[in-house]
């Protein structure tokens, strides 16, 4: 399936604030491809939450990143379903076991399956912070490895910096899904996140799916700066 430049476009909702992220919400509709919904908003605002946003119309990447045993993660999958995501996601660090008891989690379920994607290594970390944790393989190596288990596991595809989508191209292939958040067009302010690019090198490297948040949230006109990067896409 050929996705269209608005498609590739996740708008991050990182807000506690219900009432402000169904406006940017309903603002944003036929101007991206969906929102993401973290901790922060689902802390605040739980299961109706997520319900409330799914309302407006939009598809729903739910990231919460579960990281935990495997029965756990599995039942986690499981009571996240009726909330209907678009894409769900768990840590690759949590393991293989507990990776595939999540696949088998969806996969026991019948209907319309989201997607369900491992989270690597976060963006804000850099090889020195990993070797700060015991992780002796630059960022860029671990990710490619933490993938290369995620396929193998059979999940969809994985969360991955823009500097990592190449190398991970290669060995899982073309049809492993990229989503790819630290996207920063060339008009943005970098924030805190260090493995960064702009949208539409991203998908020249072959991202599938750009998760933009303060880019497009923290503009003055939202829907001008998403339509954008959709046109910048657009263009290549």
């Amino acid at each position: 399936m050929t996705l269209t430049p608005t498609e590739r476009i996740y708008v991050a909702l990182d807000t506690p604030d219900t009432a402000k992220a169904l406006e940017l919400a309903k603002q944003l509709i036929g101007h991206v491809g969906g929102v993401k919904l973290g901790k922060e908003f689902f802390v605040a605002n739980g299961p109706e939450g997520v319900r409330a946003l799914a309302e407006v119309g939009m598809p729903v990447f739910l990231d919460l990143k579960f990281h935990d045993i495997p029965n756990t993660v599995a039942g986690a999958i499981s009571s996240a379903l009726p909330l209907s995501p678009s894409i769900l996601n768990v840590h690759a660090c949590g393991g293989s076991e507990m990776m595939r008891k999540a696949r088998t989690a969806l996969d026991e379920v019948s209907g319309e399956k989201p997607m369900l994607i491992a989270v690597t290594v976060l963006t804000s970390l850099g090889d020195d912070d990993l070797h700060e944790l015991g992780v002796d393989k630059t960022a860029e190596d671990q990710v490619v490895h933490l993938a290369s288990l995620a396929k193998s596991c059979g999940l969809d595809g994985i969360v991955c910096s823009p500097h990592e989508i190449k190398p991970i191209r290669a060995v899982c292939g073309p049809d492993f899904k990229l989503v790819v958040p630290g996207i920063r067009p060339t008009w943005a302010a970098t924030g805190d996140q260090k493995r960064i690019t702009t949208p539409a090198d991203a998908i020249r490297d072959g991202a599938d799916y750009l998760v933009i948040g303060r880019p497009i949230t923290g503009a003055d006109d939202p829907v001008a700066a998403a339509k954008r990067i959709a046109d910048e896409l657009g263009g290549l």
